[in-house]
């Protein structure tokens, strides 16, 4: 198993990688809406948020030589289910067809406050 690190998307120190790769898949950990050049939660909404986590994502999977074009499966943790159309919106401008599977679930609460959280498979 090879450790995924890139500076283009945030960074924790925390007990888990940005990424890891093993064999041809690349799971990418949950990611959150933090500008990784400022360190801040990105303000906005659902739109700028999920703008930012596909923009983290993206980094990440060049980091590890694939792209969101590679993704097999998205899991999204909303906020707010009534979120979910906009969130549609701007995630389906990111990915391209065949589109990744996705399941998508409303959540009480998450890590910090933000109304989304994605994680991602995607094949390296």
């Amino acid at each position: 198993m090879e450790e995924i690190h890139t500076q283009g998307a945030p960074i924790f120190d925390l007990p888990f990688s940005q990424a890891t790769k093993h064999n041809d898949t690349i799971y990418v950990s949950g990611q959150v809406p933090i500008n990784p050049e400022t360190g801040d939660i990105v303000g906005g909404g659902i739109t700028q948020q999920t703008k930012q986590i596909m923009e983290n994502t993206s980094a990440i999977l060049e980091e590890a030589g694939s792209s969101l074009d590679n993704l097999l499966k998205s899991q999204v943790y909303l906020k707010d289910i009534e979120d979910f159309a906009e969130f549609n919106e701007v995630y389906s401008e990111y990915v391209s067809d065949p589109k990744p599977a996705l399941s998508a679930f409303e959540v009480s609460d998450l890590a910090i406050d933000i109304v989304v959280e994605i994680d991602f498979i995607a094949e390296a």
